[in-house]
Formats: structure tokens, sequence, C-alpha cells
């Protein structure tokens, strides 16, 4: 499809306070993470700028210092059930884990947050890497990685086939006859090496026919499951050069299994902080790191990296060491990749690491035209279909991006004036899918 034809997609990540570590610190209120109308308030702005979605990033367990930073504490679908009766087009997508729940009440947990927001929920779904949530589960420590991931691919087909054992058609609904079809709502009877699961669910298929499936792992296998399964994918890519042989990869893996590459969206993560010129919008960032937070970033980093925080040197560059063998880490691996490209690339310390892109995500500090400008040469040239954005601090980097750079990219020719449909499907310009059962009948009748 020619560049001027594609639609740039913009989600935004509801991340607590903000991105940055100290953003608590900069609200009049510190709890404010803890407040519903919170997070309405932020999906309203969202809304107003016509942005795809609102995402909710989840780790269940305590991994935040809870002296430096709020934690990621609020259920996901459970506060996107608020956040849906306050809004009207925005999109919600809620993280969940496959290592760490069961297929059926997940697809029930789904279907119903489409059912209630009328079309406009996703499912990120994520393998969990933090070491931290396995005890909470009774694991001493966290599944191997392949095993992580063996197990998302048997779930998310698990999930996809409860989704449609409604066919469309199983809803009668005649008053003087038959409420459903029963010959038409079908069991799945599904046995596979980590799950048994018979089904159908409760409910009926949702207004989207199937919620959204993102999916957000960098690794051989995470990109493995993203082309065959998934809707989006959530990307972590810190240089444009890595941007641009993710997306092409991408995009030829899902034509590998048969599906035309532009249903699925590649959205990188980007970190934005902006202000009226680029110095100010430094001097923003450097308020921000001096009111706190390296403590936290280092950790993350040395997370990412599947080190021991003691054992980085912070002002001196990173180990070369510990940037091979990324596919030995038992973290992210998508991340460590990230992080480590962006450290060959600008020689930097590991506290200027940590403060810059520790977290496995492009950082943009500039005007609203530099922001504007970095999104649109991504776009453009083929290294993403959109970006996931991660403000500095909420809900005012979110403001100044929908005041300022939103009509930027308009001027462009690059972002849409309005919604044009009602669905998350319909933002992201990808169609309702037929239930398998019904796709299965068709086929037999043509």
């Amino acid at each position: 499809m020619p560049n001027h034809q594609r639609q740039l997609h913009l989600g935004v990540n509801m991340y607590n306070a903000g991105i940055h570590a100290a953003a608590w610190r900069k609200h009049d209120d510190p709890f404010a993470y803890l407040d519903i109308d919170y997070y309405r308030n932020i999906a309203r702005i969202a809304e107003r700028g016509a942005l795809d979605a609102v995402f909710l990033a989840d780790i269940p367990g305590l991994r935040e210092d809870p002296r430096v930073r709020p934690t990621l504490g609020l259920e996901p679908t459970v506060l996107l059930t608020g956040i849906a009766s306050a809004t009207e087009r925005i999109g919600l997508v809620a993280t969940a884990s496959t290592t760490f729940n069961d297929p059926y009440n997940l697809a029930r947990r789904f279907s119903s947050l489409d059912h209630v927001s009328g079309g406009r929920a996703a499912w990120n779904a994520v393998t969990t890497y933090d070491p931290v949530v396995a005890p909470n589960f009774g694991l001493p420590e966290l599944p191997e990685h392949d095993d992580r991931y063996g197990r998302a691919e048997e779930f998310v087909d698990v999930v996809r086939k409860l989704w449609d054992a409604w066919e469309d058609s199983a809803l009668i609904g005649d008053p003087a006859g038959d409420l459903a079809d029963p010959d038409r709502i079908h069991t799945i009877d599904h046995q596979g090496e980590h799950f048994s699961v018979r089904g159908p669910l409760p409910l009926p298929r949702s207004p989207q026919g199937q919620p959204v499936v993102v999916q957000a792992g960098g690794s051989e296998p995470g990109k493995r499951v993203a082309a065959r399964t998934a809707d989006a994918v959530f990307a972590a890519q810190t240089t444009f050069e890595e941007g641009k042989q993710f997306y092409a990869e991408m995009k030829r893996r899902a034509r590998d299994y048969g599906r035309d590459p532009e249903t699925l969206k590649i959205l990188p993560g980007l970190c934005t902080v902006i202000a009226a010129t680029e110095a100010e919008a430094r001097d923003r960032k450097a308020e921000l790191d001096e009111l706190g937070g390296q403590e936290w970033a280092i950790a993350r980093l040395a997370l990412n990296l599947g080190v021991d925080a003691a054992e980085l040197d912070l002002d001196a560059p990173v180990p070369e060491h510990l940037l091979r063998n990324l596919d030995e880490k038992r973290g992210s691996r998508g991340f460590a990749r990230a992080v480590a490209n962006y450290a060959r690339r600008d020689g930097l310390t590991v506290r200027e690491l940590a403060l810059l892109g520790g977290g496995g995500h492009r950082y943009a500090i500039g005007t609203p035209e530099q922001i504007a400008d970095t999104i649109e040469h991504w776009f453009r040239h083929e290294a993403a279909d959109g970006f996931n954005l991660m403000p500095d601090v909420l809900p005012s980097g979110l403001e100044t991006f929908v005041d300022h750079v939103v009509p930027e990219l308009r001027k462009r020719g690059i972002f849409r004036t309005d919604y044009s449909g009602a669905t998350l499907r319909d933002h992201l310009g990808l169609s309702r899918p037929r239930s398998q059962y019904e796709r299965a009948e068709h086929a037999l009748s043509s």
C-alpha cells in the first residue's frame, strides 16, 4: 500500500503518574493513580485527540520500590471497564499474562469487556518476564523462556477458539420462538500439551467478533507467535535502523503465514518529553531526573540486561560482555536487545542509558514539531505503523501531545481528524473476523 494511503495509529500507555519514575512528584495528589477519575480523564484527553486506544501495562506482583514509584496495582480489565462507561470511541487495551492465567477465564473477561465497551477491547498477551511474580502463583521461579512461549502460543489459540464458539447466526431473539440456536453454539473440545478446555463461553461473540490481540515479545518465539496470531505488536526498537529491520521482518513473517501484512500493525513504544523549545524540553527531563527515580531506572536497566545492579559501574559504558548472548537472558529478550542497540549506538554511560532508554523504549525529547518529525520519519519510511506513547508525566504530557503534536501530524496528512468508526478494529483498519465455524461452513458451501 503506498505510504500516502496508510493511516498512522497512536495509543497511550497510562503508566500510573507517567513513564518517568519521578512523575508522581509533579502531581497535586500523589495517590491519583488509585483514582478511577484520574484514568477517565486521561482516556477522555486521548479520545479528544482521536487516538486509537489507551493501554494498561500490568505486573501481577509488587515490582516497583514503593518508596520511589507508584505500583501497577489496579487490575487492568476492571479499570478499563470503569473507563468504558466514561468514553465513547477510544480503544481499551489491557495486559494479561499467559503464564499466570487460564484461557477460559481470560477469554470470558475480555469478551465481557468488548460487550460492555461496545467493541473497543484488546488483550495485550504477555508471558511475564519479571521473576518477582512467580512466587505469587506457587512457583519458585519463572518457567524457562521457551516454555513460557510454548504455553502462550497454545493459550492464544484456545482463547480465539472460545471467542468463536458462538456463531453470529446463533442469536435468534424471536419472542414467539427461540432465543438462540443451540446447534450454532459449539464446544471447542481442545486437547493440547498445556490445556484441556471444553467450552463454549456463556456469552455470544462480542461486537468485534473477537477482541483485538496485541503481542509484545521481541524474541524468536515471541515474533513467531505475534506473526501468526496477533493483530498488533507493541515493539521495543530504540533506533530507526532497528525499527525498519523489525518492521520488514514482521511483515514478511505475517505474509509467510498466509496473512495480509497490513493486518499486523507494528507499534513501537515512544517516551515523550515535550516543550515549546528543545532546551525547555531537556530542562524538563533534567528536572524530573533531579527529582528522583535514578535508582529505579538503574534497577530496570539491570533487569533488562539480566544482571545485578551492583555489577554496573554507573559512570562507565555498559561492558560489552553484558550486551552479548541476549538469547540466554531469562528476562525480556526484546527489551535487552533494544537496550543493547541504544548503548552501542550512542556510547552512553550506565547512568545515562538508565535515564534515557534503559527501560527498552526510545525517548523523543523536543518541540511538538520535532516529536512529529520523529513519528513521521518512522511512519513514512516503514519503521512503524504508529506508536504506543508514554508521556513523561500524566496527564500533562498527553495534553501537550494532543493539543500540539496531533495538529502537526494532521497538517502533514498522516493522522485522522476524527474517528470514522466505533470499534477498535475500525480504528486500526481491521475487518471483523467471521467465527471459524462460519468460515468452515462458508468454505463447504462454496
